[in-house]
This record gives C-alpha cells, structure tokens and sequence, in this order.
C-alpha cells in the first residue's frame, strides 16, 4: 500500500526591518519580501532560485511553475521528498518590493537578494537549507549567500553562473538597459521591454538552435522582407511586456552585471554545472571560478542546443545531476 505523503504550502509576504539596508549603502523603507514553501511537510527545505524573471513559484502539478521541468513531483527538486522555497526577487516584478516608475529604485546586489533570503529563514524559525539550487541570476544570490551565511546552508548547486559577470555579457545587457531607458523617457517602456526582451533571447539560445529552426528563406509583404527569426524573437518579446515591468528589468539586469564576489571565501560544499554552448556564462568562467572556490567542488560539463536556457529546458538531462547533489547534501 503506497503512503500518502502530507503536503505543505505557504504562501506570504514578510515585512523585512525597516529601513532595510543595502549592500551599496542605499536604504529601502517598508521592505518586504514575498516566498512561497510548498512540498512535503517537514522535509529539508531547498531554495531553488532562477533567472531574473523567475518567481515565487517554482513547481506545481500543473506545469505552472517557472521551474517545473525540474522541481515537483518524481522530479530532480522531488517535492515529495523535500519542501522548495521560493522567493519574488527584490526590485522584480512580484510582491517584494519593486520600482513603480514614480521614483528611482536603488541599486541592488546579489548579496541584497541573499540577505532577504536568510532573513525568511530566520524570521520564521526555518532549519538551515539544506541546499540552494540557483540558475543564472538565481546562481549568483547562491554563491553570494553562502559566502554572507554558510551556517544557513548545507550545500549549493549553481547552474550557468559563475562568481562575477564577463564584459561581453554586460555588454549585450548595457545595450538592452539603454533600450528601455530610452523608451521610458518616450513614455512608452514596454515597447522598450519588448525589444530588450527580443535582443536577449539572441543571448540566452545557442547559434546552432537558431540555425536549426530559422534558416528557412525571408518571406516578403506588402512592406518588406521578413525573416522567420523575426517573428519568434518578437513574440518573446511581446510575451514577457504581458508579465514584468521595464523598471524591474532595468534593476535586476543591472544587479547582474554588478555581481562580483570573492569566490575563494565560499567554502560550502558546491555543484557547478556548465554548458558548453552556454554565451552568457561560458564554461570557461565556471571552470575558473572553480579553481578559485574555497570549498569541495564539483563541476559538472554539459551540451544542450538550448545555450543559457539548459537550465529551463533541459530537466530530463539536468535531473539526475541535481539529484546526486542533494543527495550528496545529506552526509
């Protein structure tokens, strides 16, 4: 007879100490934080955080989650065998505190992120981590919390993230902030965000899924030529302005390109896994940054057509990898 496995979900938003400090010495009044817990009653806790445009919600039964190609159910984060906290990110577009666009939204830190993270912890009486999962963004709120608060986490596993931002990725990213910024000034931010968003996923994917799926010839209207890339990238484009919030994009992008961490004052134990085919981080700045880490490490080398995105396409290939390494968190 198979056992019913009691589960938990909590869903709250917790007023942080006011004024909240940041890293870069700015202060946010009323601060507050929204997360998610959902999973199997008091089972170890896993953070799982992602992309800039991740979310609170992290799995779910019915594939709603940002992340449900990896957490749930049977899967790599197995929500029948851990509770998975989720965070709305600081200056996103969820419930924590945000820009509005009625006045400048301070500069933030991965470290602001992590300080906000350890403070549900403790706040709410939550045991250790017994790990953080993050990917991209998310990747670097866990290095930058296991270097502010090794005693609240077992063990990370960073995905397609490495310890500080290269210059050709801030470069694509500057250029993407410029857009909206621009836009804003015109009083039209989300055409703005629509067409950042479009230059991004020339990022995020790799060149051989590009010439994959769109080296089909230009067709031509009325107006002009129009290339099959096109309408993809500007329907990405149009998807995200639906869902997030020029100013949310402008503080978070920029929290990207700020990160800088000493790599060799992270001793937690920790998972690296990398993609080949991966532009924004490439392998060879994880490879480094695992040289410089100052705890047992392990790095793990993948391919996936998908580039950066492995992390929210790849959950067949990623789960077995993540699985060891939480399990690995229990010794």
């Amino acid at each position: 007879m198979s056992r019913t496995i009691d589960q938990q979900s909590i869903d709250e938003v917790l007023e942080l100490p006011s004024p909240w400090q940041l890293h870069y010495g700015d202060q946010l009044a009323g601060a507050r934080i929204a997360y998610r817990i959902e999973g199997a009653a008091g089972a170890p806790l896993i953070a799982a955080l992602g992309g800039i445009s991740a979310t609170r919600f992290v799995c779910g039964d019915d594939g709603a989650g940002w992340w449900s190609a990896l957490a749930g159910p049977g899967k790599g984060i197995d929500t029948r065998r851990y509770r998975v906290l989720g965070i709305d990110y600081l200056g996103g577009s969820g419930d924590s505190s945000a820009a509005d666009g009625r006045q400048p939204f301070p500069p933030l830190s991965a470290y602001d992120q992590a300080s906000a993270l350890a403070e549900i912890i403790r706040r709410r009486g939550l045991p250790p981590l017994h790990a953080i999962v993050g990917a991209s963004y998310g990747g670097m709120v866990a290095l930058s919390f296991a270097l502010l608060h090794p005693a609240l986490v077992e063990r990370i596993v960073v995905l397609s993230a490495a310890d500080k931002s290269r210059p050709l990725s801030t470069a694509w990213r500057s250029v993407q902030r410029q857009i909206v910024r621009e836009a804003l000034a015109r009083g039209d931010g989300a055409a703005g965000l629509k067409l950042a968003r479009a230059l991004a996923m020339t990022t995020y994917r790799s060149p051989g899924e590009f010439a994959e799926r769109f080296s089909g010839p230009p067709l031509r209207d009325a107006e002009r030529f129009r290339f099959p890339i096109e309408q993809y990238l500007f329907a990405r484009g149009d998807d995200y302005v639906q869902k997030y919030r020029p100013q949310a994009f402008l503080a978070l992008s920029e929290s990207i390109d700020l990160h800088a961490i000493d790599a060799s004052r992270v001793r937690t134990p920790a998972t690296l896994i990398g993609i080949c085919e991966d532009q924004l981080v490439p392998l060879a700045d994880i490879r480094e940054m695992a040289g410089r880490l100052g705890g047992e490490c392990r790095l793990v080398q993948l391919s996936s057509i998908f580039g950066h995105d492995a992390f929210l396409k790849e959950g067949g290939m990623l789960q077995p990898i993540v699985e060891r390494a939480l399990a690995e968190a229990k010794q």
